[in-house]
C-alpha cells in the first residue's frame, strides 16, 4: 500500500507526516518520538478521520500489528497523548535556558543586508538629518500640553479618563530611565496601589512615597485630567446594616 499523509498532533507539535501502512505500531511509535519528544512507552495513539469517531491505535502485540489494520485515510488526524504525569514531562517549548547567539555590535554594523544598513540608506531614525528638529518639536509639543492642561505638582488629577485612578501630581519633567521617552512625563501618586512603581524607576527616585506599595505611575501629559477629584470612598454607597 502507498504511504498515507496524516496530520500528526501532540500537545506541543502539529505537522503533516507520511505514514507507511506496513509499519507496526511499535515502529510508528519509535518514529513519532523524534517528532513529538514523547517516548514510545508513554504514547497513547488515536486516529480520527473527518466525520468519524476516533479509533484507538493499540493492540496486544504492537510489534506484530501493522497499521494497515486501522482505517488510515488521507489527512486524518493522528493524536499522540503523553501518559506521563505532568511533572515527568520535559518542557520542550521552554527556550529560556538555551544559550542564544548575539552578534557583536561592530560586526553587525559592517553588514550590508541588515535593518541597520537599511535605516542608514533610507535615512530613518537617528540617521535622519532632520531628526534633531523632529525631537525638538516633540519636546515643545509636550511642554505645551503641560501648560494647556494646567498640570502642576501638588494638584489633584485623574489618569486616562478612568475615574477610579485618582491621585496627586508629584513630578513633571523628563524621565531618562524610560527608553525613547524624550520630553515631559507626569508622575502621579495614585490614591490606590494600582500603579507601576513607588515613585522611583531603575533606582532613581522622583518623589518620596508614603507607602512601599505601587501607588506611582508615569504617563504623558495628554492622559492627565486636572480637577477637583477627591479620593474615592468605597464605603460611602454602602447601606447601614
Amino acid at each position: 500500500m502507498a504511504d498515507v499523509p496524516l496530520q500528526v498532533i501532540s500537545e506541543s507539535t502539529a505537522s503533516e507526516r507520511r505514514i507507511t501502512p506496513s509499519w507496526s505500531i511499535s515502529q510508528l511509535k519509535a518514529k513519532l518520538e523524534t517528532v513529538t519528544g514523547i517516548p514510545p512507552f508513554a504514547q497513547q495513539l488515536s486516529l480520527k478521520a473527518s466525520g468519524a469517531a476516533a479509533v484507538a491505535i493499540e493492540a496486544a502485540d504492537e510489534d506484530a500489528t501493522p497499521l494497515s489494520y486501522f482505517p488510515l485515510s488521507p489527512y486524518a488526524e493522528l493524536h499522540i497523548t503523553d501518559t506521563r504525569p505532568p511533572g515527568a514531562r520535559p518542557n520542550l517549548t521552554d527556550t529560556s535556558g538555551v544559550e542564544k547567539y548575539v552578534m557583536p555590535e561592530d560586526e553587525y554594523e559592517k553588514k550590508t543586508d541588515s535593518v541597520l544598513a537599511w535605516k542608514k540608506t533610507a535615512k530613518l531614525g537617528r540617521f535622519d538629518p532632520d531628526a534633531p528638529s523632529h525631537e525638538q518639536a516633540r519636546v515643545a509639543a509636550l511642554e505645551e500640553e503641560v501648560r494647556q492642561r494646567g498640570i502642576q505638582v501638588g494638584r489633584r488629577c485623574r489618569v486616562g479618563g478612568d475615574d477610579t485612578r485618582r491621585g496627586v501630581v508629584k513630578y513633571v519633567g523628563e524621565v531618562k530611565e524610560i527608553p525613547n521617552g524624550i520630553g515631559a512625563w507626569v508622575g502621579v501618586q495614585l490614591d490606590e496601589p494600582v500603579g507601576k512603581n513607588d515613585g522611583s524607576i531603575a533606582g532613581t527616585r522622583y518623589w518620596e512615597s508614603t507607602s512601599q506599595l505601587k501607588h506611582g505611575v508615569f504617563v504623558r501629559p495628554e492622559r492627565i485630567e486636572m480637577g477637583d477629584y477627591p479620593a474615592l470612598d468605597d464605603l460611602e454607597d454602602m447601606e447601614e446594616i
